[in-house]
């Protein structure tokens, strides 16, 4: 069974930065698709980011886009979400997801497997 565990997050000043992490275990990290998603308070699940097999193809949604990076470590087990340029916007819990249907997705039904989540609160 495939875990995955999301940290990282906290409260920051609009402006500021953070790298989310996502650990996973159980699997073969290599083979799966990864991304990132976020959720703000009475809004739905919405796609961030996501990364192909290798770490060679990165996706970002439109209003991440030239802020954020998407990033994977496959000998770590890990992938990364370095946001910069923080708005009060990104406020949101942040999950990691993976994902065996390559080469990416933005769609949040395609992904199998999900992090708990991790706050990001950007204060203005």
């Amino acid at each position: 069974q495939v875990q995955l565990v999301d940290s990282g997050g906290g409260l920051v000043q609009t402006g500021g930065s953070l790298r989310l992490s996502c650990a996973a275990s159980g699997g073969i990290f290599s083979s799966f698709v990864m991304g990132w998603f976020r959720q703000a308070p009475g809004e739905g699940r919405e796609w961030v980011a996501s990364i192909d097999w290798n770490g060679e193809s990165t996706h970002y949604s439109e209003s991440v886009k030239g802020r954020c990076t998407i990033f994977r470590d496959n000998p770590k087990n890990t992938a990364h979400l370095q946001m910069n340029s923080l708005k009060p916007e990104d406020t949101a819990v942040y999950y990691c997801a993976a994902t065996r249907l390559g080469p990416w997705s933005r769609h949040e039904f395609e992904y199998d497997y999900w992090g708990q989540g991790t706050q990001v609160t950007v204060s203005s």
